[in-house]
C-alpha cells in the first residue's frame, strides 16, 4: 500500500531539504521534494498534498504565477507556506500579496516547522485535483 504524500517541498538546498524532510518524517508526515519549479509541477500531476512549502530563493519559482496555476488546477487548493531570506523583503512582501498562507523568514521557518507542520498539512477541505471528489 502506497503512503499519502502530505506535502511537496520545493528546495533545491540539499542540506536543508534533509532537514525539513526529516522533521516532518519524525511527525509522521511524507513529504516529497522537488528542486525546480518545472519539477514541483509534475509531483503535483501525481499527488495533491494538503500542503506546498516553497523555498522563494529558487531560481525557477515566479510566485504570483504558480499560485495563479495553482489554483486554476484545484477546487480545493493546498496550504501555501513560503520562506525566505530576511534580507529579501521585496520578495516575502510578493508571496504575501500572491496568496501564500504564510510567508517566513528562513530562520521563523526552522524555528515554526516542528510545531506548526502539522496545521499546515491538515489542508483545508480535503486535498484534490478539479473533479478528482
Amino acid at each position: 500500500m502506497e503512503t499519502q504524500t502530505h506535502g511537496l517541498l520545493l528546495c533545491d538546498d540539499l542540506i536543508f531539504t534533509s532537514r525539513v524532510s526529516g522533521t516532518a518524517r519524525d511527525l509522521g508526515f511524507s513529504f516529497r521534494t522537488a528542486r525546480s519549479a518545472d519539477g514541483l509541477r509534475e509531483l503535483l500531476l501525481r499527488d495533491w498534498p494538503a500542503c506546498i512549502i516553497l523555498d522563494l530563493s529558487n531560481p525557477d519559482l515566479v510566485i504570483a504565477d504558480f499560485l495563479t496555476e495553482l489554483r486554476e488546477r484545484g477546487d480545493a487548493t493546498p496550504r501555501v507556506i513560503a520562506y525566505g531570506s530576511h534580507v529579501d523583503a521585496a520578495t516575502l512582501k510578493a508571496a504575501r500579496t500572491a496568496g501564500c498562507d504564510e510567508v517566513l523568514t528562513r530562520s521563523q521557518f526552522v524555528e515554526e516547522l516542528p510545531r506548526k507542520l502539522p496545521e499546515w498539512v491538515k489542508g483545508r477541505d480535503g486535498p484534490h485535483p478539479k473533479g478528482a471528489r
